[in-house]
């Protein structure tokens, strides 16, 4: 199928789901919830979230070299900038737990500590910019700052757990010498990408920045009621730097990178809030699984509902954003937050096909100290979370 066909398609199933009359539907059962579901989706996050995160995540596959990725995680960098940069890499990455393996593993195999090379593993699908913003903007501020804090603490914490726990294989493997990752060749300064990606940063920010509740002044309220004099200010930076720093050629290969994204994306992310909507319905609204269940297995803030919330995150595979309806349809049937939250940083960065390509790199015994790192952690985050919320 041609590109424009599939743009075409994707485009008319984009505004099915916008235009959706459910109102005209004769019956309130989990296919209506689905319906309904999907529609709101569609008219709340895809057009100011989804459609700004293809085109910084294309920027990044087109416009940040391998190479300097290597450069800071290698076995000869300075520690502290080694993990430092692999805990905040996600806040710019747009990636699953699938997507990010091809970097991991060439980071890995060129030389990169295991340390930094599993934070950078972990934090890359777990803590990416625009899952934060729609966490916090559908799920709550509490959940979205408890999920940026605790994700970034989370891969440090995980990072250094395996460099500790196999230094004396990283000690041989260093000592058999860094693999050369050959020059950096950069067509622009470091500050003017830097500041490219800050603005189209700053527009999806300030696009989504939510509506504060009812007679709340200070500076949210504020920046709400400025929020598109800021948002159209950074799309304009974004325009003048496309301008006057790339060439037509680079701009091409952004879009079409973007465009890769979107079609990769969009379709598994609308199928996943049909799925949420069907299972699970809307808040105070049912689906084909009773609210009970779900409030019994994770409701409320116990060792078990902590851990199975885990468990069950680590081998589902969540394609980017849609653990938010998810966790939206799982909330409003009873979840607790600790559970959330544990769900949250352990569902993002596994899946069972992510273990798998995991092992093909680093072999089972690291896997399995991995993926029990990320569940044992997560359980552990939860429960502390859910004692701090209530």
């Amino acid at each position: 199928m041609k590109e424009s066909n599939k743009f075409l398609l994707m485009l008319a199933g984009f505004f099915a789901c916008f235009y959706l009359p459910v109102e005209w539907l004769p019956f309130r059962n989990p296919v209506f919830e689905s319906l309904a579901l999907v529609r709101w989706y569609a008219r709340e996050h895809v057009l100011l979230c989804l459609v700004p995160a293809f085109f910084i995540a294309g920027a990044i596959s087109v416009f940040v070299s391998q190479a300097s990725v290597i450069k800071y995680f290698g076995a000869k960098a300075n520690k502290f900038l080694a993990y430092s940069v692999a805990s905040i890499s996600g806040t710019i990455l747009a990636v699953c737990s699938c997507t990010v393996l091809p970097l991991f593993s060439g980071i890995y195999k060129r030389g990169a500590g295991l340390g930094p090379a599993t934070a950078f593993l972990y934090s890359g699908p777990a803590i990416n910019v625009l899952a934060i913003i729609m966490t916090a903007r559908i799920l709550g501020w509490q959940l979205g700052v408890a999920r940026a804090v605790g994700a970034i603490i989370f891969s440090v914490v995980i990072g250094l757990m395996m460099h500790l726990i196999f230094i004396k294989e990283e000690i041989a493997r260093k000592a058999e010498g860094e693999l050369f990752a050959g020059e950096i060749v950069e067509t622009r300064a470091l500050w003017q990408n830097g500041l490219y990606f800050f603005a189209m940063v700053g527009f999806l920010i300030f696009a989504n920045w939510a509506r504060p509740e009812a007679g709340e002044t200070g500076a949210w309220a504020s920046i709400f009621a400025a929020k598109w004099y800021l948002a159209i200010g950074f799309l304009v930076m974004t325009g003048i730097m496309l301008f006057k720093w790339f060439k037509k050629n680079e701009i091409t290969e952004w879009t079409q990178s973007s465009w890769t994204f979107a079609k990769q994306i969009m379709p598994l992310l609308l199928a996943g809030v049909l799925v949420a909507g069907l299972l699970l319905g809307r808040p105070d609204q049912e689906g084909l699984i009773p609210s009970w269940i779900i409030a019994k297995a994770v409701g409320g803030n116990s060792l078990f509902s902590n851990f199975f919330a885990s468990i069950v995150g680590a081998f589902m595979y969540f394609a980017t954003l849609t653990e938010v309806p998810i966790l939206q349809g799982l909330i409003g049937a009873g979840m607790g937050k600790g559970p959330a939250l544990a769900l949250l940083l352990a569902g993002p960065a596994l899946s069972l096909p992510n273990m798998l390509v995991i092992r093909g790199v680093i072999g089972t015994k690291k896997t399995v100290v991995y993926v029990s790192l990320v569940v044992v952690i997560a359980t552990i985050s939860g429960i502390t979370f859910g004692m701090i919320v209530g």
